[in-house]
């Protein structure tokens, strides 16, 4: 039985060490409640719709000109070349940079699609309008002529 007492003594000594060394710890710090509100998170930013860029190029006003040309066509699918030329100016474009195919053929039917652009600097943003409520701009560079369309244009003279 000696085996088995310095078995239980070391026992006993081992778990009043374990106690010794447990009493001799950091007590963990009681957790702060503040009665402030947690602060809010910074608001993620949002996107700026498209504005005019008045010393900007073709590529710069492009994304407007898209925004202009796409109010004119929901609030009209079919509209001519003055619904938008009419919002183009109104929206800052220069009226006597612009162009504008017809609205009709030599026949007085309607066309399938209108075209109309402006000419900024060297550049131009043609806009169209296709069958139906579609609409596709896409930015060139001045013809040799000085102008932004080929073939006939009507004149922009309200």
């Amino acid at each position: 039985m000696t085996v088995s007492r310095s078995r239980t003594a070391l026992l006993a000594l081992g778990a009043a060490a374990l106690l010794a060394l447990t009493g001799c710890t950091d007590p963990q710090p009681e957790p702060t409640i503040s009665s402030a509100p947690p602060e809010a998170p910074e608001p993620a930013p949002t996107p700026t719709e498209p504005a005019l860029v008045p010393d900007g190029d073709a590529a710069a006003n492009q994304p407007f000109f898209d925004v202009i040309v796409g109010q004119v066509l929901a609030a009209d699918g079919n509209a001519g070349g003055r619904a938008f030329v009419d919002a183009l100016t109104s929206a800052g474009f220069d009226k006597a940079a612009m162009q504008v195919t017809p609205d009709a053929t030599a026949i007085g039917l309607e066309v399938d699609s209108v075209q109309f652009s402006v000419r900024i600097g060297d550049g131009c943003i043609i806009g169209q309008r296709g069958g139906g409520a579609t609409g596709q701009s896409v930015v060139t560079p001045v013809l040799a002529t000085g102008s932004c369309l080929v073939g006939t244009t009507r004149a922009i003279d309200w």
